[in-house]
Parts: C-alpha cells; sequence; structure tokens
C-alpha cells in the first residue's frame, strides 16, 4: 500500500460540512466514493482521513486528508485522476507520496483559518456564499488592541458551542491577524493555533466583531476566559466567511 498526502480545496456552500453523515453530501463522503472508484472499488472499501472536520457551509484552501492505495501510482496521476472523478466544487491542488506513519489528523502542529468579512452596505450577490456582509462601522482600532488577547495558552470554554465532544477546552493559539483590504472595502481575521474547538473561530470572530462596534469592553476577552460561560459569548458568526486556510505539518 502507497500513503498520499492530498491537499483539496472547496466551496462548502452545498456540503453538509466535511465529515461523513448518513444521507447527507459531505466533503468525505464524495472524496472517498472517487478515490476508490479510481481504485477500482476494492473490497474492503479505502478511507480517507481528513486533518480536522469543517462545518456545513464552510469552505477550504488547505485541507488535507490522506489515504493508502493498493497500487504505486506517481503523485500527478492522483491528482489528474482525481480532479477527473470530483465534482466542480471540490479539486485536489497537490498529491505527495508519503511514508505510512503520516497520518492528516495526528502528524498535523497547527491550522491557520481565515474569516472573511464585506464592510458594504449592500450584500454582493457575487460574495454572498463566499464571506459575511457586516455593515454596522467598526472600529479596526479597537479590534487590533484586543487580537493580543487571543494569543497564548487558555481555557476557551466561553467560546465552544453546545454538541462539542471535547472535554478539555484549553488551547494555544499561535497568531491572531487583522487584514485590511481598502479597495474592496473587506477585512480577513486570520487565526493560528495548535488546534480548535467547535465553532471557536465563528465565536472568536464574533467577539471580535463586537468588541469593533463598542458592545464589548476592548479587553474582554480576559473576562471570558475567567467566567468560562458560553452564554457570556452568545454569538457565532455565519459559517459561509470562514475557511481552512493551511494544515501545517
Amino acid at each position: 500500500m502507497q500513503r498520499y498526502k492530498v491537499t483539496i480545496s472547496y466551496d462548502g456552500t452545498d456540503f453538509a460540512g466535511f465529515q461523513r453523515q448518513p444521507k447527507q453530501r459531505t466533503v468525505e463522503s464524495v472524496l472517498t466514493l472517487a478515490v476508490n472508484k479510481m481504485a477500482k472499488n476494492p473490497t474492503p472499501a479505502l478511507k480517507v482521513h481528513g486533518s480536522g472536520r469543517t462545518d456545513s457551509g464552510v469552505h477550504a484552501y488547505g485541507q488535507v486528508v490522506h489515504f493508502d492505495l493498493p497500487f504505486d501510482i506517481p503523485a500527478q496521476g492522483v491528482r489528474r485522476g482525481l480532479n477527473a472523478l470530483l465534482p466542480l466544487d471540490i479539486v485536489v491542488t497537490e498529491v505527495e507520496q508519503v511514508t505510512a506513519d503520516f497520518h492528516a489528523r495526528f502528524s498535523n502542529v497547527g491550522k491557520e483559518y481565515v474569516y472573511k468579512i464585506s464592510r458594504s452596505d449592500f450584500v454582493d450577490p457575487f460574495k454572498r456564499r463566499y464571506m459575511y456582509n457586516f455593515k454596522y462601522a467598526l472600529d479596526l482600532e479597537l479590534i487590533r488592541e484586543a487580537m493580543p488577547d487571543l494569543v497564548g495558552i487558555h481555557d476557551f470554554s466561553s467560546f465552544v458551542a453546545s454538541g462539542t465532544q471535547a472535554t478539555n477546552f484549553v488551547r494555544e493559539i499561535f497568531d491572531v491577524q487583522l487584514i485590511e483590504h481598502a479597495t474592496t472595502n473587506e477585512i480577513e481575521f486570520v487565526f493560528q493555533g495548535k488546534g480548535f474547538l467547535y465553532n471557536q473561530v465563528r465565536i472568536m470572530t464574533a467577539v471580535l466583531l463586537e468588541i469593533g462596534t463598542k458592545k464589548r469592553p476592548v479587553h474582554d476577552i480576559l473576562r471570558l476566559y475567567t467566567v468560562k460561560d458560553r452564554q457570556a459569548a452568545p454569538l457565532t458568526a455565519p459559517a459561509h466567511g470562514l475557511y481552512l486556510a493551511k494544515v501545517f505539518y
């Protein structure tokens, strides 16, 4: 068996998230079908292992998966073969042959997520599925002042949605950035961390937006660590503005 590390991009609009679910169109199920078809449908069926889950409606530039094939195909042959079988809302961008001890989930050392926001006073019909339209006035300097409070090792109990399977809410954030695109009136929040809880990035985004609209004190994130209460940060930014940008190994 030859193991392949595969990087994919996808438009999450018409997927019920990454993880396989009964009677749902998911990234994992569609990709698994293509991998098995390329391998001539072996028995038992081949499995695809992802670096992590993305929720329904969330997009990806750099999701990473791995799988084993029962024969040795050059990496570019795997890329071309899969892209010929996949629907247009998933594309394989990179393929690499790796050793059998590589695991897309357990070998990664961090991830980068990007959250995209349009500040236009109208919803652009060509961007409505790919960024959150936030028409309210934002003080970007307040957001920049608050962002360092997210960096480091913290208990993110106030930043995790119900339904999580995690029992430990301590996570490490490496870096948080605000990128401003003045010509298009758009901004991006960039989050890098070792791992993220269920909906954590979308909840952190919502908190930063509340700080930017002066609905929260600039350093209220420090209080949220202390109270450990999801009800203290009840808002979640919409899924369609979020992208899994990179997985680090």
